[in-house]
Order: C-alpha cells, then structure tokens, then sequence
C-alpha cells in the first residue's frame, strides 16, 4: 500500500512538473479549487480568467498536447480506463494522442475554434450516445456520438459535455458530466475512466458525475447569454436525469426559457474541412479497406454472407477497429436496389457482384463499392457498360481540386451528362425520364466520422482544400424491354473516397483495383 502511495505521489509530481510556464497562473488556480464538483457547488465555482488560448502554450507543451499525464511511476496493469490510451495500449495510440491519430492538442483547438463561434457567455451542450439494446441485456456494439466525439475524444457512454466560452475570444471552460468509477458496474461491463480521468487523461476543467447533471447543470444554463444544443432532440435524454425531481420535460422547459440554437451547424463548419490527422486517417481506413477489396477480388465467392463476412474479418486483420456500416453485398440482380444489406443469396456464373464496404479507423470511415465478374472476366455487355460508368467516374474524381471551383451538385450535373452521352453510345434511349431511373442517387456526399459526414451541410458549397467526399457514379438497369437485352438486370457502382487539394483529387481508396485489366489479372 505504501509503495502505491508513493507512486501516485510520484505521478503527481511528475503531473505538475508538465505544466508548461505559460500556464502556471492558471495551475494556481486550478489546485486551490480542486477540479472537481464533489466538494464545491456550481456557484462556488469561478470562471478560471487566467486559462491560455492554444497559440500562447508553450511549445515544449504542443507536442503532446495539454494533458498532464505522465505514469512512469505506475504500471500499465494498474491503469484503468474506458478506452485505451497510449500508456495501455502502445500499439494503438502514440504519446500525446488521446485518440488514434488525434493528439489531446488538437481536440483542445477544436474547442477553442466552437468557443469563438460561440457569443459572449454563450454555451454548448453535447450529450454522448447511449448504450443501445438489441433485446433484454444484449447490447448493439457501442458508437459514440459524432459531435460529441470531435471535441473530446471521449469514448464512453452516458456523459455530457458543456464548453462554457469566458470572456469574447476563444477561451472556455470544458465541464464533462460522465459515470463515475464503479468497481461492481465495471466487473460486468469493463473499466470505465471516471471524474479524476476526465481531468488529468481528457483535460476538463471539471468534472462531475452524470447523475448529478440535474442539479449541475441549470446554473450553467441560466448564466449563459445563449445555449447552442441539439439535446432537445435527443429521445434518450431521460437518462441523463436519474433525479425524478428533474424530469426530461423541465429540462426542455428550461431551455425554452433562454435563447437556445442548434448546435449542429456551428459543428458542421468545424468538421467539414479535415485537418492532416483527421486526413491521415481517413487515408488509412481508405488504404486498408482498398486492399481488402483487392483480396476478395482474388478469389472465387459463392454466396453473399461470405464475401461479407470476409470484408468483416480482412478490414480488421489489416488493422481496422470496425467495419464502417452494413455493407452492401448484392450479387446479380440484387444490385439494383441502392441499399440491398440482406446478403444472403448466392453469387451465380456469369453475373456480376456489388460490394459497397469500408472500414473505420481511429473514428474515420473509408466509403467505397467496387463491381467485378463473379467468376473474374467481363462478358462483353459487362466491360462496355463498366468502362463507360469508369470513364465518368474518372473525370469527376479529376474535379475535386479547388482549383476546379466546383461543387458537389456541379459534379453531379456535369456527371449526369457523362453519363447520359455514354449510355445513347451503347444504344439507351434517354429520352424521358430515362437518366433518373438509370442513375437514382447524387453522385456523392461527404465522409469523415460519418459515412455522410456533416448532415445538412449544403452540396452548394464551393469544394476547397480539406473537403473530403465520395465520388460514385451507378448504373442500374432494369430487367425491362424498355432497355437493351444484354445490359438488363445488370447493376454496377464504381465509388472512391476523395479529399480535395488545391489543384489535384488525393484518393483514398486507390488500393482498390478498379480498372477491367486489373480485375482479371487477380485470377490469372
């Protein structure tokens, strides 16, 4: 016990001995109020005027971000948190990163970057996802909520985080409301980080537990000049008020009583344009999951499930945490439906199959579907009708630069007519309402910790360096005498991740073969 003592002693020490000098106003005032809500009431609680922006830490600080952690002192055995950090998990995470790929300094520049979109004395609420049950006690797998994500970092169900701005440029505080330590709670469901964590590993400048949201957090709220939430509409937010004495519609009753505005779009103009490490990546789920595509090319497949379930296991042997939706896994005609997920037939001679997969790494998704011969070569009908959809969905990938001054939806139109010149090639009748039966879907949509990133962000907006988008013209053709013999009941989609540069497109997905020479050497 008392070699333990010690070495706690030792990881404080080492703690304060972080601090860069920059920030030792702020230290001083950080000790004397103790960090936490436990023995201090939200009144008692002063905004901290000396907290640094970002550009003024120190930049022995800016390698490995503002967290305070240093545990030389104690084994990795002893260290306990919800989620791995890199003094548990070496192989994951580099020091200083508090998610893979991401350091703890760049989510705190996120916060700072929502704290000066925020108005004087304004605030922001964010609820984390819930756990979410299937039936009874069995649980889906956990995914966190994607706002809430960006700007903590932190992995766990049931908590809240509140970004108080102080003063009128980027300074806040960060509050985070999340499940305390709980020694029999975490013997069935594993460790969790709790409150002293959420100081020293995530770097709030307090903490409390979530059960005690609904005495903490109405002071928060009627100090602030505006809040800006998207919680009103969040349909399990009971869970956040155990206390009966606050009931989900007294907090919604208090937020109407002050001048509440959507989150959503101040977190959209932050998340749209992707930093080198969010980028980084989305190149890595992008490289891992294009190579899985290339493999399961290689090989004979007969039914739906298997390809699947290979795509399943080849994204995370090589390196993915998880697959990054339901795939699509449509062999013959089952390609003609956009978002076919049943994946249980079987993969016949001769027809072609769809696959629309990707993997997801440190919380960044790749989005691609590739369209091969079952048995590896192209009859005929087939290479026409895919080399005519491929060259299409070469030119539009050549658009996303910035240099192009395009959008999405002028993406879209000038491939629509791509797509149009080439099928009355082939012999298609266009006329009428021929394309949009053909071609039913936009041409693409925007990706990062979504698979459609940033939901209501406009298509309309001019693309610049740091957009990242899919590009995935299709082709579904109709087993009607309306259209051509040879190419009816014939489905093919060809689509990449692409981030926008200046004057060139970066693929992300470039490991996936997509060229008809390419496919049908895999099986020679």
């Amino acid at each position: 016990m008392q070699a333990r003592k010690s070495a706690l002693q030792q990881l404080k020490q080492a703690s304060r001995c972080l601090q860069c000098a920059a920030n030792a106003p702020r230290n001083a005032t950080l000790r004397a109020s103790s960090r936490s809500y436990v023995t201090n009431t939200v009144a008692e609680i002063q905004p901290r005027r000396t907290r640094p922006t970002i550009s003024s830490l120190d930049s022995r600080c800016r390698a490995t971000g503002p967290s305070r952690r240093t545990y030389a002192a104690i084994s990795a055995a002893e260290l306990q948190f919800g989620q791995p950090v890199h003094e548990t998990h070496p192989h994951l995470l580099r020091a200083g990163e508090l998610t893979p790929g991401i350091t703890a300094q760049e989510y705190a520049d996120r916060r700072s970057k929502l704290a000066a979109s925020l108005p004087q004395n304004g605030i922001a609420i964010l609820a984390s996802s819930d756990t979410k049950y299937r039936s009874g006690a069995v649980f889906y797998e956990f995914h966190q909520e994607p706002n809430f994500l960006y700007l903590t970092g932190f992995n766990e169900p049931e908590a809240v985080a509140v970004i108080q701005k102080t003063g009128s440029g980027s300074d806040y505080i960060f509050h985070l409301f999340l499940r305390p330590k709980d020694a029999r709670a975490e013997q069935w469901d594993g460790a969790r980080s709790g409150e002293q964590a959420a100081l020293d590993v995530f770097n709030a400048d307090e903490s409390a537990d979530i059960n005690k949201l609904h005495s903490l957090l109405p002071p928060l709220i009627s100090a602030a000049s505006e809040v800006y939430t998207d919680m009103v509409r969040c349909s399990g937010l009971g869970l956040f008020f155990r206390n009966q004495e606050a009931p989900p519609n007294d907090f919604q009753k208090m937020l109407k009583d002050r001048k509440v505005k959507p989150l959503r779009p101040l977190m959209n103009e932050l998340r749209i344009l992707k930093s080198e490490a969010e980028i980084a990546n989305m190149r890595m789920a992008g490289k891992i999951s294009g190579r899985s595509f290339t493999n399961a090319m290689r090989q004979r497949w007969t039914k739906e499930k298997d390809l699947g379930a290979f795509f399943d296991y080849d994204f995370k042997i090589g390196g993915c945490e998880a697959t990054a939706y339901i795939p699509v896994v449509a062999g013959g005609q089952n390609s003609l439906s956009i978002h076919y997920v049943r994946n249980n037939d079987v993969l016949k001679e001769g027809e072609m199959v769809l696959v629309d997969a990707g993997g997801e790494y440190g919380g960044y998704i790749a989005d691609i579907t590739r369209t091969w011969p079952v048995n590896g070569k192209f009859t005929d009908p087939q290479r026409d009708l895919y080399e005519a959809i491929l060259g299409v969905q070469r030119s539009s990938v050549s658009l996303c630069r910035e240099s192009a001054n395009m959008t999405l939806d002028k993406i879209h139109q000038i491939t629509e007519n791509g797509l149009r010149d080439a099928l009355k090639g082939l012999g298609f009748n266009m006329s009428g309402n021929a394309l949009e039966t053909l071609f039913p879907h936009h041409v693409g949509h925007y990706v990062g910790l979504d698979v459609h990133d940033c939901p209501g962000y406009p298509r309309t907006v001019p693309l610049k360096a740091g957009h990242c988008v899919t590009v995935e013209p299709g082709i579904y053709v109709p087993d009607d005498e309306r259209w051509p013999a040879h190419f009816r009941g014939i489905g093919i989609r060809i689509e990449d991740s692409v981030c926008v540069q200046d004057d060139s497109p970066l693929v992300l997905t470039t490991e996936a073969v997509k060229e008809v020479v390419d496919i049908e050497a895999l099986r020679d």
